[in-house]
């Protein structure tokens, strides 16, 4: 089924439980290569892009098990290095976790061209600048990027020169077996990468810091296998939270933490919509009417760029106008065009960083595409407020990040569904 048909204007209403991180289970999967043993992984969102990762990890070597959609059983005791099929590591933006986990398990490193989502520029010289720190030498050609040490690496001061989720990550993962201790600075602060340092940590590294912006990792021999639950999604639950608020609707969000989504509550309740919170529950309630707003997408505690297209599909429904600002990644505003193909007022700046979107009083569905992961929820929740019928194309982009989004829509009133 490679579209999704929407009949909007229903009000969502009902609990939806939350699955785990992807942006967890991805580092977390790839650091499995370090440990030389067994690592059960817990709460796995069955999404694409774990398969493909799987799929990658199987094909080196990996021997692994699947006990349920969620839990999955690892064995990297003869895994091979620089076996990576290039086919699949081009599929996802995450294959570049290899290069630190190979590096911390062989000394080297050969992994083909990641690929992912086009969001613009997404240069890995921040990786690069790295290894090299660390002792390694760094050779890229059109296909690969190889790295190598001689001996081991060595702990070492490394500033990041901006904040980098992905060379924050792929740093802790090469420094876990280093000599000495290494202190990353300026590091991400997001919570998938708590969890990675959690799931090393539970693996037998010394990661300490992870959620401030100076992380030290305390180098090991090797590392041993474990058993370990990933976080839940902080994205799946804002969209969600955001396809409550456009439908008029009250929707309970079970399995969650509600701190993770302080940035984007504040700016739901700023419109004047409700946002209750449990322990581990959040719920929307809203009236369909609420107010305009200014987002500013930054890393994390900030508003975060991958809630940024879903927050837009939202103001264009607001009173007033709203302005939308991504200064994260140079090309997350391609789905502009298509939220105007359903009536939305929207207008960019020359720079392409900053949306101004002036709110009308309803959507009309159209035919629309999924240009990438959160652009393609961004028309989910388009088409949940529209009138009349919307299809979105290219879903697969959608099936990369969330799990059975349309049959947790389905469940809470939507009237959607897969077709050819």
């Amino acid at each position: 089924m490679n579209k999704i048909k929407i009949r909007g204007g229903r009000p969502l209403r009902g609990t939806v439980s939350i699955g785990g991180m992807k942006n967890s289970a991805l580092p977390i999967l790839f650091a499995t290569v370090i440990t030389r043993g067994v690592c059960v992984i817990e709460n796995l969102p069955p999404v694409g892009d774990i398969e493909i990762t799987l799929n990658i990890l199987a094909a080196m070597g990996a021997r692994v098990t699947r006990h349920s959609p969620t839990v999955v059983e690892i064995d990297t005791s003869d895994l091979r290095q620089g076996t990576a099929p290039n086919a699949l590591v081009r599929c996802l933006r995450g294959s570049n976790y290899l290069i630190g986990a190979e590096l911390a398990r062989f000394g080297q490193a050969k992994v083909g061209l990641s690929g992912g989502c086009n969001l613009g520029a997404r240069p890995i010289d921040l990786h690069k600048k790295g290894f090299i720190a660390l002792g390694a030498t760094v050779d890229d050609t059109a296909d690969y990027i190889s790295a190598r040490v001689d001996g081991s690496l060595k702990g070492t001061k490394i500033v990041m020169d901006n904040i980098s989720v992905g060379a924050t990550a792929n740093m802790m993962l090469a420094a876990s077996t280093a000599d000495g201790t290494t202190v990353i600075e300026n590091a991400a602060h997001e919570p998938h990468i708590v969890d990675l340092a959690c799931f090393l940590n539970a693996c037998g590294a010394r990661v300490m810091g992870a959620g401030t912006s100076v992380i030290k990792v305390r180098g090991v021999k090797e590392l041993h296998g474990c058993h370990y639950t990933i976080l839940p999604d902080m994205i799946e639950t804002g969209t969600y939270m955001v396809a409550a608020a456009v439908t008029g609707g009250e929707v309970t969000l079970k399995n969650v933490i509600p701190r993770h989504l302080e940035a984007v509550s504040a700016k739901l309740r700023e419109m004047g919509i409700t946002v209750l919170e449990d322990s581990e529950t959040i719920t929307v309630r809203s009236t369909g009417r609420f107010g305009s707003a200014s987002i500013l997408a930054v890393p994390y505690p900030g508003f975060p760029t991958d809630m940024q297209p879903q927050m837009t599909a939202l103001l264009t429904l607001a009173d007033g106008i709203s302005t939308v600002t991504d200064n994260v990644f140079n090309q997350r505003f391609r789905y502009i065009e298509e939220l105007r193909h359903m009536g939305a007022g929207i207008s960019l700046d020359e720079k392409n960083s900053t949306a101004t979107v002036i709110g009308v009083k309803s959507l009309h569905g159209a035919s629309v595409t999924a240009l990438d992961l959160r652009a393609g929820a961004a028309m989910v929740i388009a088409g949940l407020a529209a009138e009349g019928e919307t299809v979105i194309s290219d879903v697969d982009n959608i099936r990369r990040g969330y799990v059975d989004i349309v049959g947790k829509l389905q469940s809470l009133g939507a009237d959607i569904e897969y077709v050819e």
